[in-house]
């Protein structure tokens, strides 16, 4: 007469209730994949301001109040096709008043509009402003002559000729080297480019106002450029 191990039987049962409990766990793990996605549109800079209109003002300086009304169009033209932004001229205070809309989608073209004319007013050219709204890379390093050496009367004319060269062939030549944008106004002295190029054209300048030979800061110029350019 067979005898029938209850143990073993209790056991088989057992191994079958797991078996269909993971076959519908994975069935429903199958189910909710087939799913569509919920799809979540990124949200715009005026729903992350809390719908809330922001607002900067740039000061006009009195020197590029006359380049800044012949110009006017193709300072505003970038600002509202490209970023979405407001803009308008205060006659009264002479400033650029700048402010988001519904219409903004950018998080960040407030504070590309507010630098881009920023620059415009430091004297860059359009062309070379622009490409601040581009780029995300690209930034201003403002420094004095007398930061670098105090000097005083016709010292600091000929540091200011140095720098310029004639006919502005010292200027050009450290632009070209460093591609940068540099703009001399007086005393001080604006650069526009990446990080790195701002250093080597920054540091050309620095040589430049302490009295190197310009033949001896084109060459470590053009040795630190192109070392730059091997190495990226």
């Amino acid at each position: 007469m067979d005898i029938v191990d209850d143990r073993t039987t209790e056991v088989a049962v057992v191994d079958d209730a797991e078996m269909a409990d993971a076959a519908e766990a994975q069935r429903k793990i199958d189910a909710a994949s087939a799913a569509p996605k919920p799809s979540f549109p990124a949200l715009t800079a005026h729903q992350m301001a809390g719908g809330q209109i922001e607002m900067r003002s740039v000061k006009c300086p009195p020197h590029r109040y006359t380049p800044l009304r012949q110009q006017w169009e193709n300072v505003m033209t970038p600002l509202v096709k490209y970023m979405k932004l407001q803009v308008r001229f205060n006659p009264k205070k002479r400033t650029v008043d700048i402010k988001t809309s519904k219409f903004t989608t950018e998080a960040g073209a407030l504070q590309k509009g507010c630098d881009f004319v920023e620059a415009f007013m430091m004297g860059f050219e359009i062309q070379d402003a622009v490409a601040l709204l581009r780029m995300d890379d690209l930034y201003i390093q403002v420094f004095e002559i007398k930061d670098v050496k105090d000097l005083k009367g016709d010292h600091m004319a000929r540091a200011i000729g140095r720098i310029a060269g004639q006919g502005g062939k010292t200027k050009h030549a450290i632009e070209n080297a460093t591609k940068t944008r540099i703009v001399l106004a007086h005393t001080k002295i604006h650069i526009l480019g990446t990080f790195s190029n701002i250093k080597v054209a920054q540091n050309a300048i620095c040589s430049l106002i302490l009295g190197a030979p310009p033949g001896k800061v084109y060459n470590k110029m053009r040795q630190v450029a192109s070392r730059a350019k091997h190495r990226f």
